[in-house]
């Protein structure tokens, strides 16, 4: 590792943006990827694919307990809403909620992305924006491209259409990453922009 990389800690972190069917479908791959090339992040593995009903349950289901975290959650934002959930069982809600995400992310094609760069993971997240409008900062992703709601989804009991998907923490990036791409997909190379970024003015004026 060079003097460079030491001093940069995070510069090849790297994060899963999936493009889902409702943003593929509206045209808003090129606007997805001019967001996070405009803030300096690089482009190292794409691909447009159709998943499967497996890759999607692989992708959501990360641990045993996560039908039981994920329909509490659910119940909790129900009950805060003052809407009635379709059971008060969490592990029934989740596997509903699972059984809607599948549906909706096999609908059609959607595209896969790593991104690298400099605490990749937390700046995605950040230019995503929150999982529906509502609760995107101005200027998001979601904030600019989504008018949908969990309210909305569950009067016609189908997944929220929030345009993109991005990994929450780098534990969840490194397995997706995993997932959705063999290693020989993703490319190792230097952009120009790198040397701007990452390294010491004086090394541009040849001090």
């Amino acid at each position: 590792m060079n003097t460079l990389i030491k001093e940069t800690g995070h510069r090849n972190e790297r994060t899963l943006v999936i493009v889902k069917p409702d943003g593929l479908q509206r045209g808003l791959t090129g606007e997805v990827i001019k967001r996070f090339e405009r803030v300096g992040l690089k482009l190292v593995g794409l691909k447009l694919l159709l998943p499967t009903k497996e890759m999607i349950e692989k992708h959501y289901i990360t641990d045993p307990a996560w039908f039981e975290k994920v329909g509490n959650k659910s119940l909790k934002a129900y009950a805060e809403r003052g809407g009635t959930p379709p059971s008060n069982d969490p592990v029934e809600v989740g596997r509903r909620i699972l059984d809607r995400l599948v549906h909706f992310m096999t609908s059609g094609p959607v595209v896969a992305m790593v991104w690298q760069g400099a605490n990749a993971v937390p700046l995605v997240r950040k230019l995503t924006g929150g999982m529906e409008a509502f609760t995107s900062d101005v200027g998001t992703i979601r904030s600019d491209f989504v008018l949908d709601s969990y309210e909305m989804a569950d009067s016609q009991d189908r997944a929220i259409r929030n345009v993109i998907h991005a990994s929450g923490n780098l534990d969840d990036a490194q397995a997706e990453i995993a997932q959705w791409f063999n290693s020989n997909e993703i490319i190792d190379y230097k952009a120009i922009h790198e040397q701007i970024l990452y390294q010491d003015f004086s090394d541009l004026l040849g001090k």
